[in-house]
């Protein structure tokens, strides 16, 4: 088992920043890759980052390239969602979520057995 707690969101202005934490507790957090995923009201949740077991690579989806930066620090069991440049489109509640079953993460939801219980991000036009 992995718990995972979600913080660091809130309120923010368009083109404000805010860094994303997530803290996992649990089995032996370097033997996971992670994910961070989103859910605006009234919308599937969907794909934003994932950071491989090592934190030697990541990807994003579109929409976050070059404004979003996944990373990690294994020996404090700690993932990061560091976002630049918001939008009112990036409201949405804010999940990390961790997998075994790939080294480098997934963008598939279904392949994450852990799940935090979001952090709520607000971005204001």
């Amino acid at each position: 088992q992995v718990q995972l707690v979600e913080s660091g969101g809130g309120l923010v202005q368009a083109g404000g920043s805010l860094r994303l934490s997530c803290a996992a507790s649990g089995r032996t957090f370097s033997n996971y890759a992670m994910g961070w995923f989103r859910q605006a009201p009234g919308k599937e949740r969907e794909f934003v980052a994932a950071i491989s077991w090592s934190g030697k690579s990541a990807y994003y989806t579109d929409s976050a390239k070059g404004r979003f930066t996944i990373s990690r620090d294994n020996a404090k069991n700690m993932v990061y969602l560091q976002m630049n440049s918001l939008k009112p489109e990036d409201t949405a509640v804010y999940y990390c979520a961790a997998t075994y079953t790939s080294y480098s993460g997934s963008r598939n939801l279904d392949e994450y057995a852990y799940w935090g219980q979001g952090t709520q991000v607000t971005v204001s036009s």
